[in-house]
C-alpha cells in the first residue's frame, strides 16, 4: 500500500509538472513595466492600455508562432530600486521581451537585468542618452533622446523667442537633470543662465526657490522633470506673481499637468514632444479604438502600442522567441505601423530627431513650432 501511495504521488507530481510545462508552451509572455502606482501612475496606465490593445489585436489573429500572448505587468512606482526588483520578477516569470520602463532612472538599472537574461527591452518613453550608450545590444527605444529635445528647446529659445535670460530647474533625476543639462549645453552663449538648481521630486512647496529665481528676473523658466512638479511649479509661480513663461520636456505633456497647475497657470507653457499622432493617417485606427475604450489618448499610449507591435513582429519574423535571434531581427527590420516607419540604429535609437515645440492653450496642447 505504501509503495502504491509513493507511486501515485510520483505520477501526480509528473502530471502536474508536465501540465505546467504545456501551459507555459501554449503562451508567449511579454513584460510591461512602469509606474502603475504613485504620482506618475497615469503614465504607467497609459503604457498598459496601449500594450493591451496590441496584445488583443495579435491574439484575435491567432497570436504569434501559434501561441497566445500574455502580459506580465510590473509596477516600479518610478523607483530605480523597485525597477530592478520588477525586472528580475518579469525575467523569472518567463517573459521573452519587455515593453518599458517609463523613467530613465528606472530603465537604465533594469536594462542590466534584461541584458544579463539576453532578452530585448523596448522603452516607449525613456529619453536619457545613456540608456543606449552602454553597448547593450538588446536595448531599444521608440522615442527620441534628451540630447535631441534639449537642442530643439534651446534652438527655439534662440531663434523664435530670442530670450536672453533663463532660469533652469531640474528634479535631480536621471531624466530631469539630464534633460536640463542638455538644454543648458545647447543653449550655450545664446542666453544667460541666471539660475541653475534642483528640487526634490515629490516635494509640494517650491515657493522659496521660485522667490529666489524671481529676484534674478529671468525671461523664461526651464524645468527638467515630470508633470506633478511642473504643475506645482507653474501654479506657485503665478501665486507669487511671476508672469514669465515656463518650458519643459516630454515628461510634462500630459493633461495631469494642466489639472495640477490649473488652466490659467498652465497657459502659454512650452513643451518639447514628438509631432501629434492624430496627424498620422496610420494612427487613426488605434486612436479611435483607444478613445472608445480608455478615453483620451495618453502621450505615450501609442508609443507603448508600437513597442509591443514591434517586439511581436520581430518574434514572428524570427520564427522563435530566442532572445539573441529576436534582438538581431529588431536591428535589421524596418517596422511600418501607427507611427509610420521605424528603423533602429546600431545603438537601438530611432533614426532622426522626432521633436517639435508644443504650447498649452485653453487647457489643451497644440503643436506650435518646428525647425
Amino acid at each position: 500500500m505504501r509503495r502504491f501511495i509513493i507511486f501515485l504521488t510520483v505520477v501526480l507530481s509528473l502530471a502536474i509538472l508536465f501540465s505546467g510545462c504545456k501551459k507555459k508552451e501554449d503562451v508567449i509572455k511579454v513584460g510591461i513595466a512602469g509606474p502603475m502606482t504613485g504620482a506618475q501612475a497615469k503614465m504607467g496606465t497609459d503604457f498598459k492600455n496601449g500594450v493591451t490593445i496590441a496584445m488583443e489585436e495579435w491574439n484575435s489573429k491567432g497570436g504569434v508562432l501559434g501561441k497566445k500572448i500574455e502580459i506580465i505587468v510590473g509596477d516600479d512606482a518610478a523607483d530605480p530600486k523597485q525597477a530592478v526588483s520588477v525586472a528580475n520578477k518579469i525575467v523569472n516569470e518567463g517573459a521573452v521581451g519587455i515593453v518599458g520602463h517609463f523613467n530613465s532612472s528606472c530603465s537604465i538599472p533594469a536594462s542590466d537585468v534584461y541584458n544579463r537574461a539576453g532578452i530585448p527591452m523596448i522603452t516607449p518613453a525613456s529619453t536619457n542618452p545613456q540608456l543606449t550608450e552602454r553597448g547593450y545590444r538588446g536595448v531599444f527605444r521608440v522615442c527620441g533622446r534628451d540630447d535631441q529635445q534639449g537642442k530643439v528647446g534651446a534652438d527655439f529659445i534662440r531663434d523664435k523667442l530670442k530670450i536672453k535670460k533663463v532660469a533652469i530647474i531640474h528634479d535631480k533625476t536621471t531624466y530631469g537633470q539630464g534633460l536640463a543639462d542638455e538644454f543648458k549645453k545647447h543653449l550655450g552663449s545664446a542666453a544667460e543662465v541666471v539660475y541653475y538648481g534642483g528640487i526634490t521630486q515629490g516635494d509640494k512647496d517650491f515657493k522659496t526657490v521660485l522667490t529666489s529665481i524671481k529676484e534674478k528676473k529671468p525671461e523664461l523658466i526651464y524645468f527638467g522633470g515630470i508633470y506633478p512638479e511642473t504643475g506645482l511649479l507653474t501654479k506657485q509661480a503665478r501665486e507669487i506673481n511671476m508672469a514669465v513663461p515656463f518650458m519643459s520636456g516630454d515628461g510634462s505633456i500630459d493633461p495631469k499637468f494642466v489639472e495640477i497647475a490649473g488652466d490659467k497657470s498652465a497657459e502659454g507653457t512650452y513643451l518639447t514632444f514628438s509631432p501629434d499622432p492624430k496627424n498620422i493617417p496610420a494612427a487613426k485606427g488605434f486612436i479611435e479604438k483607444y478613445n472608445a475604450r480608455f478615453g483620451e489618448l495618453g502621450p505615450y499610449s501609442i508609443y507603448a502600442y508600437e513597442a509591443m507591435n514591434i517586439l511581436l513582429a520581430s518574434i514572428k519574423e524570427s520564427g522563435t522567441t530566442d532572445g539573441k535571434v529576436v534582438i538581431e531581427k529588431l536591428h535589421s527590420m524596418e517596422f511600418s505601423g501607427a507611427l509610420g516607419k521605424i528603423k533602429f540604429t546600431e545603438k537601438g535609437d530611432v533614426a532622426g530627431s522626432p521633436y517639435v515645440i508644443w504650447i498649452t492653450k485653453n487647457g489643451k496642447f497644440e503643436e506650435y513650432w518646428k525647425q
